[in-house]
């Protein structure tokens, strides 16, 4: 039975096909889908891509000055559907958009999306304990990302920065985050806008002998962030992350610390390290 009501599906598909097409075909929806597609095919098409403008760090004009994870696409249709749900129940019944609006408003302040809750190295400053970290081994390399919790591209990162905690961390270099948001002093201290409009959430900065040497993105004469991807790939590469790694895993010989305190970098072993309880902060714990 399920065979034929699958087959008899099917064929009125195709029965009814012809009409689709014409109907797709009438002008107003082909005007109406090269209007729906006309950035993305601007943005990348040679030829006409190479002389727009860019905020991306490498200059390249013919890509996004964006990278949206599948938590954020996920996050963005909802927003839209919500959006057009409030206008629609509104154009039904002023009430009914009222409540729906009131609704929308009630879980936005009350539900927020979920944190990342895995394993990872990586330890949680607070006003008064980021500095003495910083500064208490000057041969300590730190990286250290400046986040909110209501950002949720900060939600989206948590996760591929603690799998490099996880994958990188070392006697000699450790791996720590600062929550902005709740530490006001901190971000003007280290110049990291918590503003949504700077768009420089999160942040990640490199100390070394706890002085700033790099941070990601950058941030252009105008004081707005500078388009960067927050990729494992381009982490690794743009903070030198092997060869830190290398240099701390021989700080931790010369202290005379065990060998297996450091773990594998990725090329070496496709193993991950252990959990280490005294290292890794809980976020529950913050």
């Amino acid at each position: 039975m399920r065979k034929m009501a699958l087959l008899t599906t099917f064929f009125a598909f195709l029965y009814h096909l012809p009409r689709v097409y014409k109907w797709l075909l009438k002008p107003y929806y082909v005007a109406s889908f090269l209007l729906s597609v006309a950035f993305l095919v601007v943005r990348k098409t040679p030829g006409i891509c190479e002389h727009l403008s860019s905020q991306r760090e490498d200059g390249n004009s013919c890509d996004f000055d964006w990278v949206l994870t599948v938590e954020q696409h996920v996050g963005n249709i909802f927003l839209f559907s919500k959006v057009a749900n409030v206008i629609l129940f509104f154009r039904l019944d002023v009430r009914l958009g009222l409540l729906y609006l009131t609704l929308c408003i009630v879980f936005l302040m009350t539900c927020k999306p979920p944190l990342y809750m895995g394993p990872e190295y990586i330890k949680y400053f607070s006003d008064k304990t980021m500095d003495e970290e910083l500064e208490r081994d000057s041969r300590v390399t730190w990286i250290v990302e400046f986040f909110a919790n209501w950002s949720s591209e900060c939600q989206s990162f948590a996760s591929v920065f603690a799998d490099l905690s996880l994958k990188y961390n070392c006697a000699g270099l450790k791996f720590g985050k600062v929550d902005i948001g709740r530490y006001g002093e901190v971000s003007k201290k280290y110049k990291v806008s918590a503003s949504p409009l700077s768009k420089q959430l999160p942040t990640l900065v490199l100390f070394q002998g706890g002085k700033e040497v790099m941070r990601r993105p950058q941030i252009d004469k105008k004081g707005r962030a500078v388009s960067w991807s927050f990729t494992e790939e381009n982490i690794i590469r743009e903070f030198n992350l092997n060869e830190l790694y290398q240099k701390a895993k021989k700080l931790s010989k010369g202290r005379g610390e065990k060998a297996e305190g450091c773990p594998p970098v990725p090329d070496e072993s496709e193993g991950q390290p252990e959990t280490q309880g005294e290292e890794a902060e809980s976020k529950k714990d913050k």
